[in-house]
C-alpha cells in the first residue's frame, strides 16, 4: 500500500471513480460524503491525504480545513469547481496544500495526490530516539508511543527542532497559540511538565527537556553529553 486517502466529495460516481484510480495505484482509500463527518473521522483515523471538495452538505470544505489544521499537518488537497475560490485555497490561513478544479482527469488527481506525498515524506523528524510524524501529530520514543495531544507535539516538535537552542516562554506561548489567546506563563510549565512525564514513562531515567533558570526551556539529549 502506498497510503490511505479520505476521499471527500458527495457526488456519489465521483467519488467511486476516484476510489477505484487511487486504489489501481496501492492507495487504501475511504469516502465520506457529508462535510459533518469529516472532523470526527479524522480525528478516529488519521488518513495520509485528504481529498476535500470545497461543496459538501452539512458543512463546507473550507471550514473543515481550517478545524483540521488546529490539530493536524496532513495533507490535504482541496477539490473545487469554483474558480474564485482559488486564492483564497492557497491562502496560508487556510492551510491546504494543493488544489484541484472541477473538471479533472482521474489520473490527474493521482498524480496530484503522488507528488503532495512526496513533498509531505520528510515531515518525520528524527532525533536521539525521538521519532515525530507531523502529518498524524503522533510522537514515539524509541518506538514507544508518547500519546501527546496537539499542544505538546507543537511544544515538542518546537524545541527538538533546535537541539540546545533556549526559548523562552513568550516564545512557546506564541507558537502553540498563534491565535493571540491570553493564556499564563504557567500554562506552558503544565504543559512542559505533562511532556516530561510522557517522555520517562516511556524511557525511565530519560531527560530531553531541560529548564533553564529564569529563561525557559531547551531540548537535549544529556545521555549523549555528559
Amino acid at each position: 500500500m502506498n497510503g490511505t486517502v479520505l476521499v471527500v466529495e458527495d457526488e456519489r460516481k465521483l467519488a467511486e471513480l476516484l476510489r477505484d484510480y487511487l486504489g489501481q495505484s496501492g492507495f487504501e482509500t475511504f469516502c465520506l460524503g457529508n462535510g459533518l463527518d469529516v472532523v470526527p473521522r479524522v480525528r478516529e483515523q488519521m488518513p495520509d491525504l485528504i481529498l476535500l471538495d470545497l461543496m459538501l452538505p452539512g458543512r463546507d470544505g473550507l471550514e473543515i480545513c481550517k478545524e483540521i489544521r488546529t490539530f493536524s499537518t496532513v495533507p490535504i488537497i482541496m477539490v473545487t469547481a469554483r474558480i474564485e475560490e482559488i486564492d483564497r485555497l492557497l491562502g496560508l490561513e487556510l492551510g491546504a496544500d494543493d488544489y484541484i478544479c472541477k473538471p479533472f482527469s482521474p489520473r490527474e488527481v493521482v498524480a496530484r495526490v503522488k507528488a503532495v506525498l512526496r513533498r509531505g515524506g520528510g515531515t518525520t523528524v528524527q532525533a536521539t530516539g525521538l521519532v515525530m510524524d507531523e502529518a498524524r501529530y503522533r510522537a514515539t520514543l524509541n518506538g514507544h508511543d508518547l500519546e501527546l495531544t496537539a499542544v505538546e507535539f507543537k511544544l515538542l516538535r518546537l524545541l527538538a527542532s533546535s537541539p540546545a537552542r533556549i526559548f523562552g516562554r513568550q516564545q512557546l506561548m506564541d507558537h502553540i497559540y498563534p491565535d493571540e489567546r491570553v493564556v499564563s506563563d504557567r500554562t506552558i510549565d503544565s504543559h512542559i511538565k505533562k511532556l516530561r512525564k510522557k517522555i520517562v514513562a516511556a524511557d525511565p531515567g530519560r531527560e530531553l527537556i531541560h529548564s533553564v533558570y529564569g529563561v525557559g526551556y531547551k531540548f537535549e539529549n544529556r545521555e549523549e553529553c555528559c
